[in-house]
């Protein structure tokens, strides 16, 4: 018998049961500033509730437990701050999609990002959803990029793809949870210039 993955558990979740979306920002607010104080491990249904000024069963009308309403906190924000892009070049795709995925990383939910990553060797649950959701997103719209530009002549063939991909996301990750260095456009241009396109370009 097939194992059913976190995003079709929460996709056929999402399906049989329609919400009320008109407190589901103020919720997945508080849940990022309460996360970025104390962590995903001590965040509690409680305190997200008290730090939004809604009853808990508002809560857990829209979201079974904490990791629901982490995960899929962390994905809505995801597509209201990532673009897809198609500017029509391979640098300026990826300029564009490291420019916003820094800036989404040095904002205000920069401190709930590393409290999640922070946890993730120890919660394998929210590590599987993680990556079934938030990381596969990610990873789909660079792909993409490397495909249109596959497709324009502007990545040979024999590219190591799959490791572009994963430097792009490290360069971003080693800055923000390690090094605390700044995640600005000149950082973003150093990556795209000297490592990705290198790496990629016939």
């Amino acid at each position: 018998m097939a194992t059913t993955s976190y995003a079709e558990q929460a996709n056929a979740a999402a399906r049989g049961r329609p919400r009320d979306s008109t407190r589901d920002e103020a919720l997945r607010r508080a849940a990022l500033e309460v996360m970025a104080e104390v962590g995903y491990r001590a965040l509690t249904m409680d305190a997200v509730a008290a730090k939004a000024r809604a009853g808990k069963a508002t809560i857990y009308r829209r979201w079974e437990s904490k990791l629901d309403l982490v995960i899929d906190t962390v994905n809505q924000l995801v597509h209201q701050n990532i673009p897809e892009p198609d500017t029509g070049s391979l640098p300026g795709d990826l300029r564009e999609f490291l420019s916003a995925f820094a800036a989404f990383l040095s904002g205000p939910t920069g401190k709930a990002a590393q409290a999640l990553v922070g946890e993730l060797p120890h919660e394998p649950e929210l590590a599987t959803a993680f990556r079934e959701t938030f990381l596969v997103a990610q990873r789909d719209v660079l792909r993409g990029i490397l495909d249109r530009g596959t497709a324009r002549g502007e990545v040979r063939l024999d590219a190591p793809r799959g490791m572009a991909v994963e430097l792009a996301g490290a360069a971003l990750t080693y800055r923000l949870m390690l090094t605390g260095d700044p995640l600005d456009t000149t950082f973003v241009d150093r990556l795209v210039d000297q490592v990705l396109l290198p790496l990629l370009r016939p």
